[in-house]
C-alpha cells in the first residue's frame, strides 16, 4: 500500500484529505507542523508528500527545500495563496506540483495518483542494460536516473529530469507548453503553465552556459520550446 505523508495545519482540511486518500486504498499520516512534518519526510519512507505553504515552525518552501536535498519522491504542495510568485518559488525549489485552495478533495486524488502512477514506471523497472540518452556533451542515464554535462554530473529533480529526457529524445520539434505539460505532469494545463516555464528555467541553469543565449533548449516565441541538436 502506497504511503503519502501530509503536512497541513489545518486540521478540518487535513482529515477531509486523509478521509479521501484513504478510500482511494492510500495509507496516509499526518503532521501539524513544518518541523515535526520535515522530521517526519526524512526519518520514513514515504511514496508522495502534500505540503502546505503557511505551517507553523517552518513554512512550506523551507520543509520543500530541505526534503528535495534528501530525496527525491513527489511534492505537491497546497496554498491559499494565489500569487503566481508563490507558485514559481515552490515549483523552483523542487514542488513537483502547485494547488490552490479551495480545491475538490477528488481533484487532489486525481493528481496524487497521477504523480505516483508516473513516478512509479520511471523508477520502479529495472533494465539490465541502462538507457543512455547522449547529445552535444549532455548524457542522460534514463535507468539510473542521471545527467552528466560535459562529464560533470548534475542533480535533477524528479519532473526537471523527465522534462529534459522529454525534449532530448525528441529533438527540433517544438512543443507548446499545454503539450509539455500533458507529457510530463499527464494532466491538463488549467493556469498551471508557469509549472513549464519554471522547470524548463531550472534545467536551463544547470545544462546552459549562458541562459540568456540557451544551446540547447530554444525558446520559439509565441509557440513553446525545442531542443536544438
Amino acid at each position: 500500500m502506497s504511503k503519502i505523508l501530509i503536512i497541513e495545519d489545518e486540521e478540518a482540511i487535513a482529515d477531509l484529505e486523509k478521509d479521501y486518500l484513504e478510500l482511494s486504498d492510500f495509507q496516509v499520516n499526518i503532521e501539524n507542523t513544518g518541523d515535526k512534518g520535515l522530521a517526519e519526510a526524512l526519518a520514513n519512507d514515504y511514496d508522495l508528500i502534500i505540503l502546505d505553504l503557511m505551517l507553523p515552525g517552518m513554512d512550506g518552501f523551507e520543509v520543500c527545500k530541505k526534503i528535495r536535498e534528501q530525496k527525491n519522491i513527489p511534492i505537491l504542495m497546497v496554498s491559499a495563496k494565489k500569487d503566481d510568485i508563490d507558485k514559481i518559488r515552490g515549483l523552483g525549489l523542487g514542488a513537483d506540483d502547485y494547488m490552490t485552495k479551495p480545491f475538490s478533495p477528488s481533484e487532489l486524488v486525481a493528481r496524487v495518483k497521477a504523480h505516483m502512477a508516473r513516478y512509479d514506471r520511471l523508477v520502479g523497472s529495472v533494465s539490465k542494460t541502462n538507457d543512455i540518452v547522449e547529445i552535444r556533451g549532455i548524457k542522460i542515464d534514463k535507468t539510473a536516473r542521471r545527467v552528466w554535462i560535459d562529464g560533470e554530473e548534475r542533480a535533477f529533480t524528479t519532473k526537471e529530469f523527465d522534462l529534459l529526457t522529454f525534449l532530448a529524445e525528441n529533438p527540433n520539434h517544438v512543443y507548446t507548453k499545454e503539450e509539455l505539460f500533458r507529457e510530463i505532469w499527464e494532466m491538463d494545463s488549467i493556469g498551471d503553465i508557469a509549472t513549464v516555464t519554471v522547470h524548463i528555467k531550472k534545467i536551463r541553469e544547470k545544462i546552459e552556459f549562458d541562459t540568456s543565449n540557451p544551446q540547447y533548449i530554444e525558446t520559439i516565441w509565441g509557440v513553446g520550446y525545442r531542443f536544438k541538436v
